[in-house]
């Protein structure tokens, strides 16, 4: 009763410690950052504050309203009527002023607090496209960290049996020695490398983590699986259609024209009216004014500065320009660098995974059999599995260098 017991804890343990830790893959890491991350927040609340800012769009200027005494003597005694039946003199006096909205003003404002949250939008995009790229490297570079760790356990084993073997060899003089302190060594060096690796591999879960906006040691595990991408060339067109930043300029860019037409419609002529009803005192009868404004922003003392906003606009959108020009010509040629990399660094691996390794491996086990067969010694079969080791690590550095590649030419085509 009390093993069964003890059975059933255990079974009971090892599955709350197997559920305890998530699996998560590349895609959900990634959906995670778009809707935690602060960057989307920030953006998201930016959107909102434009957006509810461009609903006043199409305000008029707000009335004003004036009430006091109008052309009232200091003498208080003059303001009733006296005793021959003259009036008095004063009035006390109500006005209201209005200018009228002009159409094309608030048409032109309406489109240009409309389009604010076009950059908004388009700079959260690119903003999520950096965050995915730094997701996409930590996440690779946590699936060979693991597989690094992998090969250390398993030329961990081999070399205990070259120690374990070589004591047995030593005791019954079957053997040398000269190879034995060496493995012994690279023991101790595997264990300074499975310390580094799982440091590394904790650092990339930490970054992960914030970038998900979640606490930091939060604890998960990763999908193991990843697809080498095969890349089609594109050309400038390309990017103007599908990289945000280069798109928020264009934003820009609509932006200031459209600045420029509001600034265009405040050259011309805005019209209002006035009315003044006055009451008047000792008999003085009730009067009252009705006029009309107009403001000439055409007058050369008052139009300079609508003119130097139109031109100072115009250099802006030049500006605009020339950074879309720049950011094209650099995204091309970024994008034409890496997929020449990636396909000559795809010919490494290929060499690495289908003739490199596989026979360092061969070479390996026969060098284990003829040794376990008392025909070959320690020596050779420590310089096999030596071979071996530093060449796996090497085609993960070369896999990792891929992955990375890979990563940034994501960023560069802005693909999820």
């Amino acid at each position: 009763m009390k093993k069964i017991l003890i059975t059933v804890i255990s079974i009971i343990s090892f599955s709350a410690f197997g559920y305890g830790q998530s699996r998560m893959n590349l895609d959900s890491i990634l959906n995670k950052i778009a809707v935690n991350h602060p960057v989307a927040k920030m953006y998201d609340a930016n959107i909102r504050a434009s957006d509810e800012a461009a609903k006043g769009a199409r305000s008029w200027m707000a009335p004003e309203i004036g009430t006091g005494l109008y052309m009232v003597p200091y003498n208080v005694g003059l303001w009733k009527r006296d005793p021959s039946g003259a009036s008095g003199a004063g009035q006390y006096m109500i006005s209201v002023q209005q200018m009228i909205a002009n159409k094309s003003e608030l048409d032109a404002n309406a489109k240009y607090m409309a389009a604010v949250s076009v950059y908004d939008r388009e700079a959260k995009k690119a903003s999520l496209n950096e965050l995915y790229a730094a997701a996409k490297k930590s996440y690779y570079a946590w699936i060979l960290l693991d597989k690094k760790l992998k090969v250390i356990d398993e030329s961990e084993t081999a070399l205990n049996f070259m120690i374990q073997s070589a004591e047995i060899r030593y005791k019954n003089s079957l053997g040398k020695i000269n190879a034995y302190y060496k493995a012994k060594a690279a023991v101790g060096n595997l264990g300074n490398q499975r310390i580094m690796l799982k440091n590394e591999i904790q650092q990339r879960k930490i970054l992960l983590n914030t970038l998900m906006n979640r606490d930091k040691n939060e604890n998960f595990e990763i999908d193991p699986e990843y697809r080498l991408k095969d890349y089609n060339k594109v050309d400038s067109s390309y990017f103007s259609e599908h990289r945000s930043d280069i798109k928020a300029i264009d934003g820009n860019f609509r932006l200031a024209g459209l600045q420029q037409n509001l600034e265009r419609t405040k050259l011309k002529p805005q019209f209002g009216f006035r009315y003044d009803h006055m009451f008047g005192f000792g008999g003085v009868p009730g009067q009252y004014t009705l006029m009309a404004m107009v403001k000439l922003p055409i007058a050369g003392w008052s139009s300079k500065q609508y003119k130097a906003n139109i031109e100072s606009l115009k250099w802006k959108m030049e500006g605009y320009q020339a950074q879309k020009q720049m950011m094209l010509n650099d995204a091309s040629g970024q994008s034409e660098g890496l997929m020449v990399a990636i396909t000559n660094k795809k010919q490494q691996v290929a060499l690495y995974e289908g003739n490199i390794v596989p026979a360092l491996k061969k070479n390996f086990q026969t060098t284990q059999l003829s040794y376990e067969q008392n025909t070959g010694d320690l020596f050779e079969l420590f310089d096999a599995w030596d071979t071996l080791n530093k060449t796996q690590l090497e085609y993960f550095e070369q896999l990792q260098s891929l992955l990375d590649m890979q990563a940034e030419l994501d960023r560069v085509l802005e693909q999820k």
